[in-house]
C-alpha cells in the first residue's frame, strides 16, 4: 500500500463531511440526502415520531437492529444538523435524552410521504396506525405535529 493511501484514508475517515461544510451542490435533494440518505437517520427519526423513543437502548431495541456504533454516528449527525438536541436525562445522570427540534417535526410530512407511497406499493406494509396518519391527510399531521412540540420542545 503506498504510503500516502494510508494518510488519506485515516484522515478522510476522521474529518467525515457534514452538512454545515461547504455544500458540494445548492440542490435541495441533494442536500437532504446528504443529511438523511442513509436508512439508519430515517429509522432513529420515526421510532421518536410514531414510537415515543428518547434513549439510546430504546432505538438498539428497533426490529431492523441497528448496531451501537452506527447508532451513536447516526444520532451524533443528527444532533449537529440541528434535527435532534441531546441532554442530560434528569432521571438518570449517565443517560442522554434526545428529542426533535423544530426542524426535526418539520420531517413528519416527509414520514408520512414515504408510509403513503409504501402502502400503496406495497400491501404488507399497510398498518392501521400507518394508514390513519395518511387518510387523515393536512390535519392529522398538524395535530401530530402539535403533539410532538409540546412533547420535544421546551
Amino acid at each position: 500500500m503506498a504510503p500516502g493511501y494510508r494518510l488519506h484514508f485515516a484522515s478522510s475517515l476522521a474529518a467525515a463531511p457534514s452538512i454545515h461544510d461547504q455544500p458540494r451542490s445548492d440542490c435541495p435533494i441533494h442536500t437532504a440526502l446528504d443529511l438523511l440518505g442513509d436508512r439508519w437517520s430515517l429509522l432513529v427519526i420515526r421510532d421518536m415520531m410514531f414510537a415515543g423513543k428518547r434513549h439510546f437502548r430504546e432505538f438498539l431495541q428497533s426490529e431492523e437492529g441497528i448496531s451501537s456504533n452506527i447508532l451513536a454516528d447516526r444520532l451524533a449527525t443528527l444532533v449537529a444538523s440541528g434535527i435532534l438536541t441531546k441532554a442530560e436525562d434528569p432521571t438518570h445522570k449517565q443517560k442522554a435524552v434526545y428529542s426533535l427540534t423544530d426542524r426535526g417535526i418539520g420531517l413528519l410530512p416527509v414520514l408520512t410521504a414515504l408510509s403513503a407511497w409504501s402502502q400503496q406499493q406495497f400491501a404488507h406494509t399497510r398498518r392501521p396506525e400507518a394508514v390513519a396518519l395518511v387518510e387523515g391527510g393536512a390535519a392529522t399531521q398538524k395535530k401530530m405535529a402539535a403533539a410532538l412540540r409540546r412533547q420535544h420542545l421546551p
